[in-house]
C-alpha cells in the first residue's frame, strides 16, 4: 500500500495522482463576454453540477483567468458539452493567447447565440447551459491563507439541446459521446451507459 502527504514534495509517484484519481471529470467549456464585447472561450476540468431544481454548476480557475474577469464584469456564461468530435479544437481553445485575441478562431471554431444570455455557445455542440453569475470565490486552504484558486458558481436559465440528440424524450448521452478529463494528459469519452434503480426512499 502508498500513502503520501498531501503537504509534501516526496509523493513517491512521478506525478501528483490527485487529478487521476478524482476522475473522470466533467468538462466545462466556458464562454464569457466581457464589458467590451470581447469573447473568451476556455476548457475548465473542475467543472460540475452542485444543485438541480435550481440547477447550479460550478467551476473553479488556477488564477484569475480571462473567463472569470468577464464573468465578474458581465455576469454571465455559457458552458457548451465537449463531445470527442471537439476534443481538438477544444484542446486549442486552452492556449494561452494574448488578451484579444479569440480562442474560437484560433481554434476554427463557429459560435451561436444565445437565447436567455449575452454570451454565445459553440456551433457544433449537442448542448449547452446559458448561466447567469450567482458568486465568484477566491478559495482558501486549511490554514486560512488565499490561494489562487477561484469558484465561479452559475444559475441555468436556459438550455440548448440539439434534437438530433433526443431520444424518447431524453438526452442521448452515449449518443453525444462527451469526454471528461482524467489526469495527467488522459481523457475518457462516453460511449455506453448502465442503468442501476435506487432504493425505494433513496
Amino acid at each position: 500500500m502508498t500513502y503520501y502527504s498531501a503537504t509534501k514534495d516526496d509523493l513517491g509517484f512521478a506525478h501528483d495522482p490527485f487529478k487521476a484519481i478524482v476522475a473522470p471529470r466533467p468538462i466545462g467549456w466556458i464562454t464569457a463576454l466581457s464589458a467590451k464585447g470581447e469573447v473568451n472561450l476556455s476548457p475548465y476540468s473542475f467543472f460540475n453540477a452542485i444543485s438541480s431544481r435550481p440547477n447550479i454548476v460550478m467551476f473553479s480557475s488556477e488564477n484569475k483567468k480571462d473567463a472569470v474577469a468577464f464573468i465578474e464584469e458581465t455576469g454571465e456564461f455559457t458552458c457548451s458539452l465537449v463531445t470527442k468530435a471537439l476534443a481538438q479544437p477544444m484542446n486549442l481553445t486552452s492556449a494561452p493567447l494574448p488578451r484579444g485575441e479569440s480562442e474560437y478562431i484560433h481554434a476554427g471554431l463557429e459560435m451561436a447565440p444565445s437565447r436567455f444570455v449575452k454570451p454565445p455557445r459553440v456551433a457544433g455542440t449537442p448542448a449547452a447551459l446559458e448561466c447567469k453569475l450567482l458568486s465568484i470565490q477566491q478559495l482558501h486552504d486549511v490554514e486560512g491563507n488565499a490561494v489562487p484558486r477561484w469558484m465561479v458558481l452559475g444559475q441555468v436559465v436556459g438550455t440548448f439541446v440539439d434534437d438530433a440528440f433526443v431520444k424518447e424524450g431524453r438526452f442521448d448521452t452515449a449518443g453525444a459521446n462527451p469526454i471528461a478529463r482524467c489526469g495527467y494528459a488522459d481523457y475518457a469519452e462516453v460511449t455506453s451507459l448502465f442503468s442501476i434503480t435506487r432504493p425505494v426512499g433513496g
